[in-house]
Parts: structure tokens; sequence; C-alpha cells
């Protein structure tokens, strides 16, 4: 598996003490050097304005070029003095990325700053501009899947595929957190209806919950779908250890959703799949769930410390039931 990364990820830096760190891709790499992994990296270039704008407006790429110092939204999302350059860069991997995976190559992009909570129009938790959604758009595919599994709900990405049968969205989240989107009545509209999947979980949702969740509702999907190419927006702060949000989904869990889903992606797309980094915020954790998904791609398995069980009676089951009924219409489910 190709690791997409620049340096300058690191310089971007929101005011005080914030979660969103460059701490967090240090960590990365240092697990990725640790398990053997870092030998494959490759250097992006920044995103162009024609890049930006095959999924946002050219008003906003322009309110963004001349925002300057402070911040996006009402406090979380900062701009400092090199956060437009390097938005283009995490944009620019994204763009790379979708270059890579209509070659075949499976690839982990580890952008920072992340990018599912951009809409064509705004931006806000701590994203500026949508970096899955760009992947998507450049690759020129007709039929692409993202499956979301950060632990907030990508309303950005949401937005922006909501009405295009194009592209199929699936999201598992925390509900009622911000940004407070993504109920399951929420299906898409027009030529979209039906190609927006919500499964908002309830505070404490974990392991068995996503993995009824796959069973039920995202493979028949994708697998009815046919997607020409499978993204990932893959945001560990659903970890018990991460504090973010009220799940409770373990590392295992998390490695074991993205092999199920690279080994679908070699199955119904001739492997064409990509992962970017959205949120996680707990470091350990983190770094581990990225070195095992990229370990998985290798045939190996790395050594997990954060593998504690907390839902094993699938507290989540009912979220799930109740997207399964508004879909049912729109899909064959079990």
């Amino acid at each position: 598996m190709e690791v997409i990364f620049h340096p300058d990820y690191m310089l971007h830096k929101h005011r005080g003490a914030h979660p969103e760190r460059p701490e967090r891709l240090e960590a990365i790499l240092e697990r990725l050097e640790l398990e053997g992994l870092a030998g494959n990296i490759s250097t992006p270039e920044p995103a162009t304005e024609d890049i930006l704008t095959s999924v946002h407006s050219k008003d906003y790429v322009k309110y963004m070029r001349e925002h300057g110092r402070g911040y996006l939204d009402g406090g979380d999302t900062y701009m400092g003095e090199n956060t437009y350059d390097i938005a283009l860069l995490s944009a620019g991997g994204a763009f790379l990325s979708s270059s890579r995976v209509k070659e075949g190559i499976a690839s982990m992009a580890l952008l920072r700053p992340p990018g599912h909570h951009a809409g064509a129009y705004y931006g806000g938790g701590f994203c500026y501009f949508n970096n899955i959604a760009i992947a998507a758009a450049c690759s020129k595919m007709k039929k692409v899947a993202i499956l979301d599994i950060d632990g907030h709900h990508g309303n950005g990405t949401s937005d922006i595929f909501y009405t295009s049968s194009d592209v199929l969205f699936i999201s598992t989240h925390h509900y009622g957190i911000y940004p407070g989107t993504g109920d399951s009545m929420a299906i898409g509209e027009g030529q979209g209806e039906g190609y927006n999947v919500n499964i908002p979980f309830p505070t404490g949702a974990g392991d068995s919950s996503l993995e009824y969740a796959w069973d039920v509702l995202i493979e028949p999907i994708l697998r009815q779908y046919e997607p020409r190419v499978l993204l990932v927006s893959l945001g560990t702060d659903g970890h018990y250890a991460d504090g973010m949000t009220g799940l409770s989904l373990s590392s295992r869990a998390y490695i074991d959703i993205c092999g199920r889903t690279i080994d679908l992606a070699r199955e119904i797309c001739k492997g064409r799949a990509a992962f970017f980094l959205e949120g996680g915020y707990h470091l350990g954790s983190l770094g581990e769930v990225i070195a095992g998904t990229v370990a998985y791609t290798e045939g190996r398995e790395v050594k997990m410390e954060w593998t504690d069980e907390y839902d094993n009676r699938c507290i989540g089951k009912g979220a799930v039931e109740r997207t399964r009924h508004r879909l049912k219409d729109h899909w064959d489910l079990p």
C-alpha cells in the first residue's frame, strides 16, 4: 500500500491546545517506521484551482484564498498564516491518491488538514477542502463508493453528493454530536435518493454494532452498487480510547472493517481502494489502526494494545434496523 504524505502537513497549527495537531501524524509515521511499513511514501504537489473546483465553488475557493488569519467557524477551525497553502497540499494528496487508485494502486493518504466536514460552499470541523470528495470527483469514474467510518458524520461529503447517484455515500457515526447531521431519514434527493446511507449510532455502540452494520447494510449495498472504486474516510475518533465521541470501537474493530473493505475492493473493483485520514486524536490507537490497515494489505498483522471490547451486545442494532427500514425500497437487504 502506498502512503501519501507531505512534511509540510506538520506545519499547520490551530490556536491553543487543539486536538487536531501535528503530533497525530508524528505518531502514525513513528508506528509505520516501527513496523517496517514506511518504505513506500509519495509526496504530493499542491492542488490547482481546477482540482479544488471539482467539488468546491469558485467563490468559496476565493474566500479561502483571501481569508487570512482568523477562525473559519465558531472557534474550532483556525486559519493561520500558512493554512491555505497546506490545505492545497492536502487536497493535492487527494488528487494523487485518485490518480493512483485508477491504476489499481491502493493508498493510505495521511492528509492534514482533514476534509470530510467541508462542503462545496463552507468549511468547519477542522476541515477546509474536502479531500475525499476531490478524490472521488477527480477519479473521473461514474460509480464511486465512499465509506465514512469517522466518529462524526461526514456532512460535507454527504452534502456534495446528496443529489447524485454517481457517488454512493455510507456513513457510520455517533449521532447527536457535531455536526448534528446524519439522521437515518437522510437518504439523498432526486437522482441521489437511496445513495446516501446514514447509520447514526447511539452512545456506547462499538465493535458488535459496526460488525452488524457491515453484515446487513454496508456490504450488501456495496455489492449491489458495484463501484469502480472504493474510498474510505478513516477517522479513529470513534475508538474507546479517543474520547472525542461516545462510541466504543476497538483497534481490532477498526482494522477488521478496513480489512473487509480492502478484500471487497479486491473482489468487486480490481483492488481500487484508498483511505483518507480524517479524525483520530488518541495517538496510540491512531497509529495502531493506521499501521494495522497498511500491514493488512501486505498480509501482515501488527501487535495491538487497544483491544478492549465494550459493546458485545450490539448496542447500535436499533439504529442499523431503522436505516435498513428506510432503505428497503432502494436496496435488496437481508
